[in-house]
């Protein structure tokens, strides 16, 4: 049976967005299940393979369905992720504010006697790497999902607001996908992902489309959590609720981190406003 893709192309924005994701999960679920077979004894590796195979698949289909959907030729470019030198320093940026960001937090709840930092081992240097490469790469593949092709779907239909609105609460509830006890239990995390849902789409919208920011921030953040949790550079005192300082020691499940986050937030929103109010003057 032939497909018009004309008809595709004029398609609402639920209706695309609906045939795009039953296309990528026609093609990975089958796949999936087999790599779940396989390695059923090991849940990391097998989180690791299936998770790349979706991101592979997703990049493949973005270039197939930008070329013959909506035609255009250069569609990681048109999503955000240019090649140039202002993406770059956005990139760097975002890292090294992330980064920062996630340390601070903890320094500051080390000085407020709440957490103790242990001290820096030689193997460290391992860990520092492989924060950085993981931080990388599960921000490029979200960014470019969420903050480029799933945003730019949706203001297609919808104005900017109510595309954030949508965007942010897709974030969040695919995050959020987990047994209903661990869902009540970490119940705050999911207002922490809907704070960094919509930072991200205003450092997108602060350095005018390109995601460079939006993928550093993402993965300085990812990168710092990275270094000290898995680094097990962390000790908690216990001496106040771990509402406080997060649940499971998430920093997204906890006021502080919430509130921290929720500066950083305002902070881009604020600058990335005044661009839109330069742009329609």
């Amino acid at each position: 049976m032939k497909v018009n893709l004309k008809v595709i192309a004029n398609l609402s924005t639920l209706a695309r967005l609906g045939i795009f994701i039953l296309v990528l999960l026609s093609a990975w679920l089958p796949l999936a299940r087999i790599i779940s077979l396989i390695f059923s004894k090991d849940p990391n590796l097998t989180s690791i393979l299936t998770m790349g195979l979706v991101g592979i698949q997703f990049l493949v289909l973005l270039k197939l369905w930008s070329q013959y959907v909506d035609k255009i030729p250069n569609c990681f470019e048109y999503y955000g992720l240019e090649w140039s030198t202002r993406n770059a320093l956005g990139l760097v940026n975002g890292l090294s504010i992330g980064l920062l960001f996630t340390l601070g937090l903890f320094l500051i709840e080390s000085l407020l006697g709440w957490l103790e930092i242990k001290t820096v081992s030689f193997s460290l240097i391992k860990i520092i790497a492989e924060g950085l490469l993981s931080g990388l790469a599960v921000a490029l593949f979200e960014e470019l999902f969420f903050r480029g092709w799933l945003l730019t779907e949706l203001e297609r239909d919808y104005s900017k607001i109510t595309a954030l609105r949508i965007n942010t609460l897709i974030f969040a509830t695919l995050h959020f996908i987990r047994p209903i006890n661990v869902i009540i239990k970490t119940s705050p995390q999911f207002f922490g992902l809907l704070i960094l849902g919509a930072l991200l789409i205003w450092a997108k919208r602060l350095s005018k489309g390109r995601l460079g920011l939006s993928i550093g921030l993402h993965a300085g953040l990812i990168w710092g959590y990275y270094l000290l949790n898995v680094g097990e550079l962390l000790h908690y005192r216990g001496n106040v609720p771990n509402w406080v300082t997060g649940i499971n020691n998430n920093p997204l499940a906890g006021l502080m981190g919430l509130f921290f986050l929720g500066i950083l937030a305002l902070t881009i929103r604020r600058k990335s406003l005044s661009i839109l109010s330069i742009k329609s003057t």
